[in-house]
């Protein structure tokens, strides 16, 4: 009975979503903590959930709602990130651009690498499979 009404509850409640988002994340941070993992807990966190979700344990309505209220006010989480250029007003100009473009360059590396590995995988796959 328990668990139905919980169902429920996070079926319909955007705040008791989110509340189970960050409870997640409290809960990982303590065994992280506990355990000394060289992991951020975010990431512990992320794995469990999408473990859960994809063994059909936890249906996806009990987050949907809260982790879109989330996705929504995504810029309340980078405001020391902007904050942080009113301290650094050199960010602005050249020396900024040259990060930028490292920033640029290096995601576009990363990108074209994993686009190429996972090309080959595939076609490792495709020849060993016939």
């Amino acid at each position: 009975m328990l668990i139905k009404r919980s169902g429920i509850l996070f079926r319909r409640s955007r705040w008791a979503q989110a509340l189970l988002v960050v409870g997640i994340w409290w809960a990982c941070d303590v065994v992280v903590r506990l355990l000394g993992l060289p992991v951020p807990a975010g990431i512990v966190g992320l794995v469990l959930l999408l473990v859960a979700l994809g063994s059909g344990k936890v249906p996806s309505t009990w987050f949907r709602r809260g982790a879109s209220g989330l996705l929504d006010h995504m810029l309340l989480f980078f405001v020391p990130a902007c904050m942080a250029l009113l301290d650094h007003p050199e960010l602005v100009g050249v020396t900024g651009l040259k990060l930028l473009a490292a920033i640029m360059v290096g995601t576009l590396l990363v990108m074209a690498g994993t686009a190429l590995t996972v090309e080959l995988c595939f076609r490792w796959i495709g020849r060993n499979v016939r």
